[in-house]
């Protein structure tokens, strides 16, 4: 998509609202980029369609924090760029709404960071250069809960998927996990980050960092995406207690928390910090 090429007469500046003609049925978007130009393309491709309005404007992570909290969107278009930490922001953002979904718009076809994307839990994942039709075409697939990738990065998740159950049988010993690991690898299947596990679990982050790399060598996988995918496939979690805020331990030991059934999820799993 050529965001050189597309202007419009539409003035709307970061953060202001653009109110939808019909509320009912309309996909509301909020369009955070550092380009003014990009956005007023974007504006004007989705002002001739009838079921998306831009709601809201930002050029920096603040703003788009602030606009999420302030409108109401069904998505948000979210440059990487924006943020030092892409896949950091992804976690957060999405903290603050849990009924907005994020497109993520990539400067170039990166690997590394649409796997991390969307282990972080991006609903879609987009190039500054897609076709307009095709981005129309993405905002409606993400509003009706289908995840949105190229075909490319499609063969990438599915690598990954492929290295992790390729991987030979003597490398994945039959499952032993002890009460603690299990109720750990539970939380990171819930898309929690170490220092959040480690609160939940009432021990310190470099614990669970411990733990996770014992876990790792127990079932051979090498990631958060290989672990999540591994619970998926082998039902590994599944009866493990969701462990509620642990008091502070005054004896040396956190109390046992009571526990509510989890279920894994490979769409947020790998959401904390790699160990």
């Amino acid at each position: 998509m050529g965001s050189t090429s597309v202007s419009t007469s539409v003035n709307v500046e970061p953060g202001e609202v653009v109110q939808p003609e019909d509320g009912k049925g309309t996909i509301r978007v909020i369009v955070a980029d550092t380009q003014s130009i990009f956005r007023a393309g974007l504006r004007k491709i989705f002002a001739l369609e009838d079921d998306i309005r831009v709601v809201g404007q930002a050029e920096s992570l603040d703003q788009t924090v602030a606009a999420i909290q302030k409108f109401s969107a069904d998505i948000v278009i979210f440059e990487a760029a924006l943020a030092p930490n892409p896949a950091d922001a992804v976690t957060d953002l999405l903290r603050q709404s849990t009924s907005c979904r994020l497109v993520i718009v990539l400067q170039e076809p990166d690997q590394e960071m649409t796997l991390d994307l969307f282990r972080r839990g991006a609903h879609g994942i987009v190039s500054r250069e897609i076709e307009p039709e095709m981005l129309v075409e993405c905002l409606r697939k993400v509003a009706q809960g289908e995840p949105w990738l190229d075909s490319r990065a499609v063969g990438w998740v599915m690598q990954a998927y492929r290295t992790q159950g390729m991987r030979p049988a003597g490398s994945r010993p039959k499952v032993s996990l002890t009460p603690k690991e299990s109720l750990i690898v539970s939380c990171v299947t819930q898309g929690m980050k170490n220092k959040e596990i480690a609160l939940r679990v009432g021990t310190t982050e470099q614990v669970v960092k411990n733990y996770l790399r014992k876990v790792y060598d127990k079932l051979g996988v090498a990631d958060r995406l290989e672990l999540a995918l591994y619970c998926l496939n082998h039902r590994v979690v599944e009866g493990v207690g969701q462990a509620k805020p642990a008091a502070r331990p005054t004896n040396g030991h956190a109390p046992a928390a009571p526990a509510t059934p989890a279920t894994p999820n490979a769409a947020s799993a790998a959401s904390g910090s790699r160990s």
